[in-house]
């Protein structure tokens, strides 16, 4: 399965590369490629986007950065509730963190009356502690100490559909998988680990500067696994200076638009996953793993502006809130559901600080 994993992951970014001078593709479900309607008398659809969205997206390689914060860990239970080791007297300082971004989508299916795509998406993250006595971390601090030694990787794979109903209602499908810990290369972890999330819209286009939905997600944005209802709402005022781009409660921006060639948005989004981490010790029983359920919220501006044709380059500078930090045993890769109400144990409770943070990226944009 670990095989096959990998080898649908190579074969989809190949794919994209091959696919980017033929075909349009996307980055957020509410983006997708402007489609022609067929000849008059021919049933029409809703087309899957407005006037003056940012970018779609094609393929996306950034660098993100975080400044200077620390992490104070809690007790490190057992699977039982039992301490195995001490809460420690100090916090791990990190002095910064950083690591890059690759995004891609790649068209399957691109009518008027179906777009389908997939794509695939790689993230990783490394911390740099500052050094005490010989350590990278500190005595007791396991948590810290694994993120300075290992960092946080995520790969996956996602596909999304689009279906209009008729000229004004449509329907919108992603579905995403994904492998998250402190992983090398040589140890990617089993499918069992896979971590899925997924959201289904019932929306309405009224006219081509307004899209509207309403649906459920699936989402590990802020760490855990949780059901949450979303609402999308993008919008384009009549002077097409100002908009919005609304997929609420994941993200929410507001759009000033400059000209063709340059945008900026001031807005927020979550982000977040659960990760697998093997190198933190603890005495679970056998096939239980350690997972760190990492959610954070990010105030940011974001500046947009095209380099050379389909070539952009993007710029954003924020604050980075925690919302969780903490660490949970999944018990033979089986997911539990906690949600806003449940009162189950995590095997360690930590609080991470807040920092300022900046991320920068090249796309290649559909024409």
């Amino acid at each position: 399965m670990r095989r096959i994993f990998i080898r649908t992951l190579a074969v989809l970014i190949s794919t994209t590369f091959f696919a980017v001078a033929q075909t349009d593709s996307t980055e957020d479900f509410s983006q997708y490629d402007q489609l022609d309607f067929a000849e008059a008398g021919l049933k029409r659809y809703a087309s899957p986007k407005i006037l003056d969205l940012s970018p779609q997206k094609l393929i996306s390689l950034g660098y993100d950065f975080q400044g200077a914060y620390t992490l104070t860990e809690g007790l490190l239970r057992s699977g039982a509730g039992n301490a195995i080791l001490p809460e420690p007297q100090e916090a791990t300082r990190f002095n910064y963190s950083h690591g890059v971004r690759f995004f891609a989508n790649i068209p399957i299916v691109s009518k008027s009356s179906v777009v389908w795509q997939g794509g695939v998406n790689y993230l990783e993250h490394h911390y740099q502690a500052e050094a005490k006595d010989g350590r990278i971390g500190l005595a007791g601090l396991e948590t810290g100490n694994t993120l300075a030694s290992k960092g946080l990787k995520s790969i996956g794979l996602h596909t999304t559909l689009y279906k209009p109903l008729n000229e004004k209602q449509f329907l919108l499908f992603q579905v995403a998988a994904d492998l998250n810990g402190d992983f090398s290369w040589n140890e990617i972890p089993e499918p069992a680990q896979l971590r899925y999330s997924a959201v289904a819209i019932w929306g309405k286009r009224p006219h081509d500067r307004l899209q509207w939905g309403v649906g459920l997600s699936r989402t590990y944005r802020v760490g855990e696994m949780n059901y949450i209802p979303v609402v999308m709402y993008n919008w384009t005022m009549p002077n097409r200076k100002w908009g919005t781009e609304i997929l609420f409660p994941a993200r929410a921006h507001i759009r000033r638009t400059f000209s063709p060639r340059s945008l900026a948005m001031a807005g927020f989004e979550l982000e977040g996953q659960s990760y697998q981490l093997r190198s933190l010790p603890n005495d679970l029983p056998s096939g239980t793993t350690a997972h760190l359920r990492r959610g954070e919220i990010r105030l940011r501006l974001i500046w947009e502006r095209q380099i050379k044709q389909f070539i952009w380059f993007s710029a954003q500078v924020g604050y980075r809130l925690n919302y969780r930090f903490n660490v949970d045993a999944i018990d033979q890769g089986r997911e539990f559901y906690r949600g806003f109400f449940g009162d189950q144990l995590y095997l360690q409770t930590n609080q991470l600080g807040n920092t300022p943070y900046a991320q920068f990226t090249i796309n290649l944009v559909s024409p």
